[in-house]
């Protein structure tokens, strides 16, 4: 029997949104998220920026975490926190805060993987969504990570496919670079190619063996392409964008499909899960749900807000290790890269 007092603060700082949520067991009370706007003017995330804001948001986070959960500090059960991976600067403030609050308040601090948050993110308590069963499999995309994973239980998972260089998060966005897209430029590839014709223009997927990803290569395609027709026309990605956005889009879909295909041929595992930042992407979802009738797989697509970085997800696997009594020291260091 669950003990129904378990409260789990949750934060998460591993790159430029700063989060922190409450969990009783598994359900979430509140899950507050504080973005930094400062990055777009530079087309990307700048470290030291990050961390400066992230010092400036947790205290007021964490205070709006509590309040809208209704919650007192003291009712706390254990802090979690993101060990890893992440930058550097970003993930410290996060720790040392954790640190810091735990040791106050003599509960413990839980470490928790940013990539095994995106997996088990899954088995939040949430009307209208089911959870997996193990095992499973875990597409995870975003920003920094394309991974398949083959999940056998809360802390039992293997990688069995991962991108060779770009994640396809930074295929989006690069993409969306070459077009003249303001960073972040994933989503307003998504947002255009719901107005495009999908079959436009063909790129080539590229050939990389047994179930791991690239994507290189086909963002310099796609550079080629560009600059090639803005040679024949000045307008043409202006006059073209939603169609140039739908087939790039339509292509990186097809090759995360044909690997999550593999990979079910290989286990002879038919339930699917995604998460990661880019699992928001209107496209995937629809295809991946299509897979349901097209391949008797069963999908499971976490709410959109769940799919970004969030604390809540931290949270839930730190729910899942204070069970089991995973906990650690205040010596527990940050992890810029982490082992899976």
């Amino acid at each position: 029997m669950q003990n129904p007092e378990v409260f789990i603060l949750a934060i998460e700082s591993s790159c430029d949104d700063t989060a922190a949520a409450v969990l009783q067991n598994d359900k979430v009370l509140s899950n507050v998220v504080a973005n930094q706007q400062i990055h777009s003017q530079y087309g990307g995330v700048v470290p030291e920026l990050a961390s400066r804001a992230h010092q400036q948001n947790i205290v007021p986070v964490i205070d709006a975490a509590l309040k809208k959960a209704n919650i007192k500090k003291e009712q706390l059960s254990a802090i979690a926190f993101t060990q890893g991976p992440g930058l550097m600067g970003s993930l410290l403030v996060g720790s040392s805060f954790s640190k810091s609050m735990a040791m106050a308040l003599s509960i413990p601090l839980i470490a928790v993987n940013h990539m095994h948050a995106h997996i088990l993110a899954h088995f939040i308590d949430e009307e209208g969504y089911d959870k997996p069963e193990f095992p499973f499999l875990a597409l995870t995309i975003s920003g920094g990570h394309t991974q398949i994973v083959k999940v056998n239980g809360f802390f039992d998972m293997t990688i069995i496919g991962q991108t060779t260089d770009d994640a396809v998060g930074e295929a989006f966005d690069k993409s969306a670079k070459i077009l003249g897209l303001p960073y972040p430029g994933g989503p307003l590839v998504d947002k255009n190619a719901q107005l495009g014709n999908p079959l436009a223009f063909k790129f080539t997927k590229p050939k990389v063996a047994g179930l791991d990803f690239s994507f290189s290569g086909l963002k310099t395609a796609i550079l080629y392409f560009v600059q090639k027709k803005k040679i024949e026309d000045e307008n043409f990605v202006v006059e073209n964008m939603n169609d140039i956005c739908a087939s790039i889009q339509h292509t990186i879909i097809e090759i995360l499909m044909d690997k999550l295909k593999l990979a079910v041929k290989e286990t002879g595992i038919t339930q699917i899960a995604i998460g990661g930042g880019v699992s928001a992407n209107s496209g995937i979802r629809k295809t991946l749900k299509e897979g349901e009738q097209k391949y008797g797989w069963k999908t499971f697509i976490p709410k959109f807000e769940y799919t970004t970085d969030n604390a809540a997800m931290i949270g839930i696997v730190g729910y899942q290790k204070f069970l089991s009594k995973k906990f650690e020291t205040e010596t527990v260091v940050s992890k810029a890269r982490i082992q899976f």
